[in-house]
């Protein structure tokens, strides 16, 4: 009667060892970073708080291009950073399609940049061919932009919200 008492634990035993086996595994799955979906333009528009970007990607005709493979590292001014420009000269900007492709491209590092890799950078050169400055002193600041959030991973690279527009020199 023992024996078959153990016999019996023993399987129930088994049976719950592999039960729960199968559930830790199933969970750690579903906690494994999958690779994101969205690329940079569908990541940030889904975000909602930068439309104005998105509208002025769309002026300057570089939605493509963020949408290609990259890797891009953007730096991404909000809907409020670009509320800090008066509302005549945002619609001049918008309607000036080189000024505003320089302007865009400013923001825009090829290869992808975490932030682990920014705070040990001086300066990188953008898209548009100058190059930012970059400061971890106080946080982290790009030309005169603060970094708010970091690591917004996407398909074909990152991007850093930042809370001011960057105007290139000259």
């Amino acid at each position: 009667m023992l024996s078959s008492r153990r016999m019996f634990v023993s399987k129930i035993s088994k049976m719950l060892v592999a039960g729960i086996t199968a559930v830790v595994m199933t969970g750690c799955a579903s906690y494994s970073t999958p690779e994101p979906q969205k690329d940079i333009v569908d990541t940030a528009v889904s975000a909602g708080t930068f439309n104005t970007l998105a509208t002025a990607l769309t002026e300057a005709g570089l939605i493509d291009t963020l949408k290609g493979p990259g890797p891009f590292t953007v730096f991404a001014p909000t809907d409020e950073a670009f509320a800090k420009i008066p509302a005549d000269q945002l619609s001049a900007l918008l309607a000036d399609k080189e000024k505003l492709t320089s302007i865009l491209t400013y923001h825009v590092v090829a290869g992808k940049v975490m932030a682990a890799d920014v705070v040990g950078l001086d300066s990188a050169t953008t898209v548009q061919g100058q190059s930012i400055t970059i400061s971890a002193s106080d946080g982290v600041k790009v030309d005169n932009a603060n970094v708010v959030q970091t690591d917004i991973v996407a398909s074909n690279g990152v991007i850093h919200v930042i809370d001011t527009v960057l105007i290139p020199q000259g």
